[in-house]
């Protein structure tokens, strides 16, 4: 609704009997979304707030009353971002993506302040905010020569805070199955083999712990009681 003219375009020259009506039009126009513009800005700052700003008959000189008013409060915004920026740990429990998209939030909002920060040091920021566990992975990424942007370290990290889940997920399906594999070892019957005994050495004879053969009537060694000489001459 050409309501931005206020803040784009300078304001027009008094009008006199002179001015001709496309100058008139000009005129109007540009007074209309001043006015406008200055409604809508003073109705969206809290009473408490719009008090302490000087009034401006132009919207240019109201947003220039409104920055220096602000302008130490976004110092010490920054001062506030900075430190967070710092002192920000990856606790482990958030997830390693929401931690870094945290950080980056608070570089975007830093740049904003006119404190930019590019993506290379931003990455090793971040890098530096990992737990002992990244210590290897860490080492891996100083040790490559190439830069990682802002979604490769994301995706870099997601996959290492993936990779000791899927480790001990194997290691459980390992051993559910070792598990198995011995409880049916264990209700498999033993396989005991029963030697027959010879009916006839049972009968007649029978063999001794060194497996030679004795007379049951004689006791003596060699013989079978069907061949023994004493039962024989008796």
């Amino acid at each position: 609704m050409e309501f931005d003219c206020a803040l784009t375009e300078n304001d027009p020259p008094a009008l006199t009997d002179k001015s001709t009506e496309a100058e008139k039009l000009l005129h109007q126009k540009w007074e209309r979304a001043n006015r406008l513009s200055l409604i809508f800005m003073k109705n969206s700052i809290s009473h408490a707030i719009r008090g302490a700003i000087p009034d401006a008959a132009t919207t240019k000189e109201y947003l220039t009353n409104v920055e220096a008013q602000f302008q130490g409060t976004s110092k010490a915004q920054a001062s506030t971002l900075i430190l967070k920026l710092v002192t920000t740990k990856y606790d482990g429990i958030s997830g390693i993506r929401e931690h870094i998209l945290k950080m980056n939030d608070m570089a975007q909002k830093l740049k904003g302040l006119s404190m930019e920060t590019n993506d290379g040091f931003l990455v090793h920021f971040i890098m530096t905010s990992l737990p002992a566990s990244y210590e290897t992975f860490k080492v891996n990424y100083n040790l490559q020569k190439d830069q990682w942007k802002m979604n490769e370290l994301i995706a870099m990290c997601v996959q290492e805070e993936e990779r000791p889940k899927l480790e001990k997920a194997d290691v459980a399906c390992l051993m559910t199955a070792d598990s198995k594999k011995r409880k049916g070892n264990y209700n498999k019957k033993p396989n005991v083999k029963v030697q027959k005994r010879d009916a006839g050495a049972s009968a007649s004879g029978s063999n001794d712990s060194k497996g030679k053969i004795h007379c049951k009537f004689c006791r003596k060694v060699g013989h079978k009681q069907k061949d023994c000489p004493d039962l024989r001459s008796g």
